[in-house]
């Protein structure tokens, strides 16, 4: 198989193989990776052993990182990933993050499946902190974040386009920037 790399510093797949992927963050929301790849995959629920799901300072999505306290991450595995879907969600997770082989276990029957999860980069990272919880934000942050994944899509059409975190960092200023109504 050839590859390449992509600005987001993994291996782009040249190939036909279909991928599993376990998701523990903003990729839970059917809007945001029906934005990416058009379409949702089937998927099923899993936990990721040992494994912490962090809430990241002046971010609005998580990180996980390998812990040894018997923590675990909820998610799900997204099934049957092209290469090319691969492609896109190495992309969306940019440099903060890096595609990495984990296991984890189904919670339809326990079984473990070996799949990719995107680990944050910077193991000592001191904008770490706390338990990032998905249902907080689906009510606080999924609005914007649908809104933000919606134009990193569209740029990634672009010849020029730019990284998910510059895209993302540009959308939240100009958020942040807009009068509050009252």
């Amino acid at each position: 198989m050839t590859s390449v790399k992509m600005s987001s510093g993994n291996p782009v797949r040249m190939g036909g193989d279909n991928h599993n992927v376990f998701v523990y963050g903003s990729l839970l929301a059917d809007e945001v990776v029906r934005i990416l790849l058009k379409r949702v995959p089937p998927s099923t629920p899993a936990t990721l052993p040992d494994y912490h799901r962090f809430k990241i300072k002046g971010r609005v999505y998580p990180a996980i990182l390998p812990v040894q306290n018997n923590n675990k991450v909820t998610g799900r595995v997204l099934l049957g990933i092209s290469g090319l879907e691969l492609d896109i969600l190495d992309e969306f997770e940019d440099v903060e993050y890096t595609r990495s082989d984990v296991e984890v276990f189904l919670m339809d029957n326990s079984e473990k499946m070996q799949v990719y999860a995107y680990v944050w980069s910077n193991k000592d990272d001191p904008d770490l902190y706390g338990e990032w919880e998905f249902e907080e934000w689906k009510q606080v942050h999924m609005k914007d974040f649908v809104k933000m994944t919606d134009e990193f899509k569209e740029q990634l059409e672009l010849p020029e386009s730019k990284p998910r975190v510059q895209t993302y960092e540009t959308f939240y200023k100009q958020e942040n920037d807009k009068p509050h109504e009252p």
